[in-house]
């Protein structure tokens, strides 16, 4: 293909995706699975782009999977973690294999009793079971920070550890299984040598992610480069050094990169603020790429004829496989709530992961490879639709939300203090009720330990002095000590929580309604 026709081709799909991605924040649908319909509205059964490269999909979903769990590592806090780090890595591990083993033995009696023409082997079934063991990093990463949620007692840091390090355990699971099916025609291995190369998988890739992450580090404080837009570009290639040397020592190279986003993520790197943002950005493009990629690849109309055994292993993994793996694992933790482990079970979500692991089983050329393929491709489009725009719901009816923080970051002021610095800053709006103090910035009675180092008046800025004069909806950006000296700013100044201001901003609302009637009325 022309390559301006090629680059037309992708620059319109990022385009529609993008705006649907919008569309679907305002209705709760999760931004994957418009990507993945944008992928297959411009398809062979949609608009005509025919597009069936297995190897180009396989690669780049293998950079983009490293970008995103990368990504995710680096933006995980250690402190958020540690609590939970048990209970993630448990998830992460025995969860996979329960989850894997459910699924599979349930599969594999499915289609003995429902579809006996197919001739699906146990191993086979364990296999299809196997690529879908894993919650997506990507959807849940991507679902649990658009929309915001607050989460009690750690569950949120314990979702995205789980699915952020699961990927390494269902991707072991997955070549094993392929292999044996390549290699000894669907006979049961040894199991001694499977486990054994698992733990040296796990193994080897957790050490090289520490120890690599923990060097490149050192190297990248020591290494004085001018142009600090290269940082970035740095910390980007070792992330595809990590994962690429791993592999070489045959190790795992997908939790080593996570291991070592989180090793950089948690340490003093120069120009860090920048590059956070740079791999946030890379994180979201990989993913709609990759979406993208898969969303083209797949013939809706082969669906058709799996629909009766996609529908059932979804609603298997959904409602068994998955709670089960969930509950059985985190027996151990008593105090964790029953409605704390339903909700990291209704977390189970699929995303483009599984997808990329079938692609792996069409690569091989295995049998039943396009059925593992449909299969795995329609129970993530179940997931992310019936998972997926229920999470808020879900977490609100078990309860597991808490009161978000009432205390605003700055919007109209580009500034992030380093995690090192301990001082708290937000953002005031001047309202009327702000007046009333005085017009002037020494007469807000603001604690002894809080500045206000800037002010917004439209599009201008300026640094004020206790002698300036404040107007109504000027944007202060406050500074203070810690938060409990911002929040007793907060009390002084006597400016509602959230959702005080949306309850304000609904009664101002029905009252404008009220006055426009009246005055309608009046004219009539």
């Amino acid at each position: 293909m022309q390559i301006e026709l090629l680059l037309l081709i992708l620059s319109i799909l990022f385009f529609v995706s993008i705006l649907a991605d919008k569309a679907g924040s305002r209705w709760g649908v999760p931004s994957l699975l418009l990507f993945l319909g944008v992928g297959m509205l411009f398809g062979s059964d949609g608009f005509g782009f025919n597009f069936e490269n297995i190897t180009i999909s396989t690669s780049v979903g293998t950079v983009a999977l490293c970008i995103i769990l990368f990504s995710g590592g680096m933006d995980t806090k250690m402190s958020d973690i540690r609590p939970v780090l048990s209970q993630g890595l448990l998830l992460a591990t025995v969860g996979v294999l329960l989850t894997a083993a459910v699924t599979g033995f349930a599969t594999w009696w499915i289609f003995g009793k429902t579809h006996v023409s197919v001739g699906l082997g146990l191993v086979t079934a364990l296999l299809l079971a196997a690529t879908m063991s894993s919650t997506d990093s990507a959807s849940v990463f991507s679902i649990l920070r658009s929309k915001g949620l607050h989460l009690k007692n750690n569950l949120r840091p314990m979702l995205e550890l789980e699915s952020g390090s699961n990927d390494p355990m269902a991707y072991i699971l997955t070549i094993t299984l392929i292999d044996i099916l390549k290699v000894s025609d669907g006979a049961m291995p040894n199991v001694f040598q499977t486990i054994l190369f698992v733990l040296m998988q796990l193994v080897i890739g957790a050490a090289m992610g520490y120890l690599l992450g923990k060097l490149l580090v050192w190297g990248i404080n020591k290494l004085n480069i001018d142009n600090a837009s290269l940082f970035p570009i740095l910390i980007f290639t070792c992330c595809i050094f990590i994962f690429s040397f791993t592999y070489f020592l045959k190790g795992n190279g997908y939790l080593a990169v996570y291991i070592g986003g989180l090793v950089i993520g948690n340490s003093r790197v120069v120009h860090k603020r920048s590059t956070m943002k740079f791999f946030d950005g890379l994180s979201w493009l990989s993913q709609l790429l990759m979406f993208l990629l898969l969303g083209l690849l797949v013939k809706p109309h082969e669906l058709v004829p799996v629909i009766v055994p996609g529908l059932i292993i979804s609603f298997l993994m959904i409602f068994v496989s998955r709670p089960l793996g969930v509950f059985v694992t985190l027996l151990p933790f008593r105090k964790m709530g029953i409605r704390d482990k339903a909700f990291v079970s209704w977390c189970g979500l699929r995303g483009a992961v599984p997808i990329i692991f079938a692609i792996m089983a069409l690569a091989a050329d295995i049998p039943h490879a396009g059925l593992i393929f449909n299969i795995v491709f329609f129970c993530t489009l179940v997931s992310l639709v019936v998972q997926g725009t229920s999470l808020s719901m879900m977490a609100k009816w078990l309860g597991v939300l808490e009161e978000p923080d009432p205390l605003k970051s700055p919007k109209h002021f580009d500034i992030e203090l380093p995690e090192d610095v301990k001082s708290e800053v937000s953002e005031i709006e001047i309202n009327e009720n702000i007046l009333k103090h005085g017009k002037k910035l020494m007469h807000l009675g603001m604690p002894e330990n809080t500045l206000v180092i800037m002010v917004k008046r439209n599009d201008s800025f300026f640094v004020p002095t206790g002698k300036s004069d404040l107007q109504l909806h000027d944007k202060l950006l406050v500074i203070t000590d810690n938060k409990a000296t911002l929040s007793e700013t907060y009390a002084r100044l006597n400016i509602p929580k959230q959702d005080d201001e949306q309850e304000l901003e609904q009664t101002k609302a029905k009252n404008d309604d009220v006055a426009t009637a009246e005055t309608t009325d009046k004219q009539e």
